[in-house]
């Protein structure tokens, strides 16, 4: 069996979920790390191979099985080598659906809501008499 072994913080940065290893060492911190099924609240934990990550980033939530430790934050198909992504599948982007957070646009029937530029100009003309 091989005991090698590396930062929580270190490899969540190498895997490239993170942006900087500082944000993984918060998101460690405040206890949004499951490790094995047990929350970490600590970046310095131990990581072996074999273990399971359960995290969320933002709405989507990860579930990823340590494959390898990794030597640097390498190109992405390097990171993707690191981890098998057993995460379920992302919420399906439906237009008007506000709850999946990510900001789609609601549809509307032509002429509800604001005005448009033609239609405030018709309204100006209109309040002035002619």
């Amino acid at each position: 069996m091989n005991d090698e072994t590396l930062r929580l913080d270190k490899w969540l940065w190498h895997a490239r979920f993170f942006k900087s290893r500082t944000l993984a060492a918060k998101s460690c911190n405040e206890g949004n790390v499951r490790v094995n099924g047990t929350r970490v609240s600590k970046a310095h934990h131990q990581l072996k191979i074999g273990d399971v990550l359960t995290f969320s980033i933002g709405a989507r939530v990860r579930v990823v099985e340590v494959l390898q430790m990794g030597t640097r934050r390498g190109p992405a198909p390097e990171a993707q080598a690191l981890y098998d992504d057993q995460s379920p599948p992302p919420p399906s982007k439906k237009v008007g659906d506000f709850t999946s957070g990510h900001g789609a646009v609601a549809e509307r029937d032509r002429g509800a809501g604001r005005p448009t530029k033609r239609d405030r100009r018709i309204i100006d003309r209109f309040r002035e008499g002619g």
